[in-house]
């Protein structure tokens, strides 16, 4: 499955690492756990972000689960980078995210973008097979 890498800007430290490039899947909806790999963080970060940038503000499913959307996970990138590399302090980033544009919740979901996220139920149930494959792996 193809995706969209995306090249995070190295901090401006002498002799800083340059960051590799994340590899963003291409999908509609991504759940917390994706999100947490991609970006290299623990979930209860995420869900510390959420409580201190409105516009990172993930849908939930019908279950309960937290659903990010592309924009949401390039957020999530963004302000990795601006906590962890450019050593900005939450007020700080908020003001550079809102600087970008980039402080807006995002609007709704449409209803087309609604249905794709339910699919059909053979795609539900192979979903569900793919997820339990990975808590699988995760257990061994």
């Amino acid at each position: 499955m193809g995706g969209v890498k995306v090249r995070q800007a190295a901090a401006k430290a002498p002799g800083a690492e340059a960051v590799p490039e994340v590899e963003i899947p291409n999908k509609l909806y991504f759940r917390i756990g994706e999100v947490s790999r991609l970006a290299g963080v623990r979930p209860y970060v995420l869900r510390f972000w959420e409580s201190e940038f409105p516009a990172l503000s993930p849908r939930k499913s019908g279950t309960g689960h937290r659903l990010y959307r592309r924009r949401e996970v390039e957020l999530v990138l963004e302000i990795k980078r601006l906590l962890y590399e450019r050593r900005f302090t939450i007020e700080g980033a908020r003001k550079a995210l809102g600087e970008k544009g980039m402080s807006e919740p995002l609007p709704p979901p449409s209803k087309a973008d609604q249905a794709s996220l339910f699919g059909s139920p053979g795609e539900a149930v192979a979903e569900i097979r793919r997820e339990l494959a990975d808590i699988l792996e995760i257990l061994k």
